[in-house]
C-alpha cells in the first residue's frame, strides 16, 4: 500500500512542475500613456431607436351591456330658487370735500380741499380753511373776536426716475392782547385808548424731490416771509438735501442742513433801540443703521456750525450724538428701546407766535443748544389689541425759552405809549434747564368701529437762572374714545394740564411803583365731543362741543378761553 502511495506523491509533483514551468516566460510590456477613456469609448443610445407601434396603437374590442331594474321611489325634488350673494362693495373714495359750518360766539367756518390732474403723472390742488369768532369771554374788557384764514397750493409730478412738488400759500391771522392783569384796577379812560389789535402773515413757497435709485435721495426746500402788524419782519430760508452711500455691505444716509434766518422788530421792550438778528447754520448728520435678527442700531451724530448776530449770540461749531437701538426681547409683545441725542434748535418769531400769538413785537431771538437727550423705554402689545409705549428721560437744554409776562409800565391810571405795555403780553426769556421727563401711552381696539386709549407726560425742571420754568406745566394728560361704524361716527377727547406759575412785575419809573407778584395758573379739565351722520357717500352731517365743562380756565396767564362751544355743520365729497 505504501509502494501505491509513493509512486502517486511522485507522480503529481512532476505534472506540478512541468505546468509551473510552461507558463512562466520573459516578455517586454511598454506602458506608452494612463488609460484615459473617452465618450465615443461608452455604449451609446441611439437618440431616435425604431419602436414597432402596430402592437401597441391596436385597440381591444370591448363589449358590454346593462342590466336594468326599474326602482320606486316617492323623492319629489323642489324647484330650484335662486341664492343672492352678499357683497358688501368698498365705499366710494372722493378725492374733493367742501365742509361748511356755524357756532355760538357768531363762528362761521369753512373747510375745502379740491385738486385734479391732466394726465397720470401730475396733480395739482389747493387747501382753504378758514374760521372767525366774534368773541365773548365772560368778564372780557377788550376785544377778544379773532379769525384764521390759511390757503395752500401745490403742484405735484412724476418722472422715471424722481417725483417733485412745488408748494406755495399764505396764512392771515387775527388776535388781542385782551387778557388784563387782575392785580390792576384800570381807569375807563386807559382801555379806551388801548388798540388791543394783533394780526400776523405768513407767505411761503417751497418744494421737495424724491429720487428712487440715486446717491442723491432728495430733499426739502421751503422759505417764509412772517410779519405782523407792528413792523416786524422776518425772513427763514431751510433746505435739506439727504444722500445715501454704501459703505461694505451697509448703508450710511446723511442729511444736510442749510438754514438762513433774519429778521427785525422795530423797537426793544424798554422803547430804547431797534432789535435786529441774523443766523446762518450749516449741518452734516450722518448715521448708519445695522440691523442684526431682532436688534436694530443706529449710529449717528449731528455737526453743525452757527453763525449769529444778536444780543448773545455767538459764531461756533457744535456736535451731538445720535445713537439709538431697539431691540424686540418678544415679537410684536415686548420691544426695548433707549438712545442718546441732541441738537440745535432755531428759534423763530414765526415759532413763538404760532405757539402762544400773545407775544409782544420785542424778542430777543436765540438758538436752543440741546446738549444731550438720554431715554429708554419700552413698548409692544399686551393683546393684539392692546398697544403700549411707556418711556422716561433726561435732558439738558442751554437757552431753552420760556413764556413770561411782560413788566405792566402802568398802575393802572398812567396811559402807556404801546398797547402791550399793560402786562397783557409776554416776553421770551431762555435759561438753562435739565429736564427729567415720564411718559406712558395705552390704546385699546376694543372692535373695528371703537376704540379707546389715552397718554400722561410728567416732567420735572431744574432751572439755572429763573425761580420757576414759567408757564410749564409738570403733568399733562388727555383720554381719548372713537366711534365709527357705515352711517354713524362719535368721539371724545378730555385734556388735563396741571398747574404753571407766572409773575407780574409792574414798575412805573414816573411814580415811582415797583412790585412783584407771584401767579399761580390752577389746573384745568377741558372736555370736547364730536360726532356726525353720513347720509351717503357724498353728504356728511357733524357737530363739535368744546369745553364741554363750560370751565374757565386760563390757557396762558389772564388769557381765559370761550365757555360752551357748538358748531355744526356739513361736508360734502365730490369729484370732478
Amino acid at each position: 500500500m505504501k509502494k501505491y502511495i509513493s509512486i502517486l506523491i511522485i507522480l503529481s509533483s512532476t505534472i506540478t512542475f512541468a505546468q509551473v514551468k510552461d507558463t512562466l516566460g520573459t516578455e517586454v510590456i511598454n506602458v506608452v500613456k494612463a488609460y484615459s477613456p473617452t465618450v465615443s469609448d461608452a455604449f451609446k443610445i441611439k437618440s431616435s431607436p425604431e419602436i414597432d407601434t402596430t402592437k401597441v396603437d391596436s385597440k381591444k374590442k370591448l363589449s358590454y351591456s346593462i342590466f336594468s331594474i326599474p326602482v320606486a321611489s316617492t323623492f319629489t325634488p323642489a324647484k330650484g330658487k335662486a341664492k343672492v350673494l352678499k357683497i358688501n362693495p368698498s365705499p366710494l373714495v372722493y378725492d374733493n370735500y367742501i365742509s361748511a359750518g356755524f357756532g355760538n360766539f357768531t363762528t362761521p367756518g369753512v373747510e375745502i380741499f379740491v385738486h385734479r390732474n391732466s394726465n397720470r403723472y401730475n396733480d395739482f390742488g389747493a387747501f382753504f380753511n378758514f374760521i372767525s369768532s366774534k368773541g365773548g369771554i365772560k368778564d372780557i374788557t377788550l376785544n377778544d373776536d379773532y379769525f384764521d384764514t390759511r390757503l395752500d397750493l401745490f403742484y405735484k409730478h412724476k418722472e422715471r426716475k424722481f417725483d417733485w412738488q412745488i408748494n406755495g400759500g399764505f396764512r392771515l391771522e387775527k388776535y388781542n392782547w385782551y387778557g388784563l392783569p387782575e392785580h390792576i384796577n384800570f381807569t375807563e379812560t386807559l382801555l379806551e385808548g388801548i388798540s388791543e389789535k394783533i394780526k400776523y402773515l405768513d407767505a411761503y413757497i417751497g418744494g421737495k424731490i424724491d429720487y428712487k435709485d440715486s446717491f442723491f435721495q432728495g430733499g426739502t426746500v421751503e422759505s417764509n416771509s412772517f410779519t405782523d402788524g407792528d413792523g416786524s419782519a422776518e425772513l427763514h430760508f431751510l433746505a435739506k438735501p439727504k444722500i445715501e452711500f454704501p459703505i461694505a455691505s451697509e448703508y450710511i444716509n446723511a442729511e444736510t442742513r442749510i438754514e438762513f434766518l433774519n429778521g427785525r422788530f422795530t423797537s426793544d421792550y424798554d422803547n430804547l433801540d431797534d432789535l435786529k438778528y441774523t443766523f446762518f447754520n450749516i449741518g452734516f448728520s450722518p448715521s448708519l443703521e445695522i440691523l442684526r435678527n431682532n436688534l436694530t442700531v443706529n449710529l449717528g451724530v449731528h455737526l453743525l456750525y452757527s453763525s449769529g448776530s444778536g444780543s448773545g449770540n455767538e459764531s461756533k461749531g457744535y456736535y451731538y450724538p445720535n445713537v439709538t437701538a431697539s431691540y424686540k426681547l418678544i415679537d410684536e409683545v415686548l420691544t426695548l428701546y433707549g438712545g442718546i441725542t441732541g441738537g440745535l434748535h432755531q428759534n423763530t418769531f414765526k415759532g413763538y407766535a404760532n405757539e402762544n400769538p400773545f407775544v409782544s413785537p420785542t424778542l430777543h431771538i436765540k438758538r436752543t443748544d440741546e446738549q444731550y437727550n438720554g431715554f429708554f423705554g419700552l413698548k409692544g402689545k399686551l393683546a393684539s389689541n392692546i398697544a403700549y409705549n411707556f418711556k422716561a428721560s433726561y435732558k439738558n437744554e442751554r437757552d431753552k425759552p420760556l413764556y413770561k409776562l411782560n413788566v405792566a409800565k402802568t398802575d393802572g391810571n398812567l396811559p402807556t405809549t404801546r398797547n402791550y405795555e399793560i402786562g397783557n403780553s409776554f416776553n421770551v426769556i431762555y435759561d438753562t434747564i435739565a429736564t427729567i421727563s415720564a411718559f406712558g401711552e395705552v390704546t385699546i381696539d376694543l372692535s373695528k368701529q371703537f376704540k379707546l386709549g389715552g397718554n400722561f407726560e410728567f416732567n420735572q425742571y431744574d432751572t439755572k437762572n429763573e425761580a420757576e420754568a414759567w408757564n410749564l406745566p409738570s403733568l399733562k394728560a388727555s383720554v381719548f374714545t372713537n366711534y365709527n361704524n357705515d352711517n354713524w361716527f362719535a368721539g371724545a377727547d378730555l385734556f388735563y394740564v396741571g398747574n404753571r406759575k407766572d409773575q407780574l412785575i409792574i414798575n412805573v419809573p414816573a411814580i415811582p411803583t415797583y412790585t412783584v407778584t407771584n401767579i399761580n395758573l390752577g389746573d384745568y379739565v377741558d372736555l370736547n365731543l364730536n360726532g356726525g351722520y353720513k347720509f351717503n357717500e357724498k353728504l356728511t352731517v357733524f357737530a363739535k362741543v368744546n369745553n364741554v365743562m363750560n370751565s374757565n380756565y386760563q390757557k396762558y396767564t389772564n388769557f381765559y378761553v370761550q365757555g360752551l362751544q357748538v358748531f355744526g355743520g356739513l361736508t360734502y365729497k365730490f369729484d370732478f
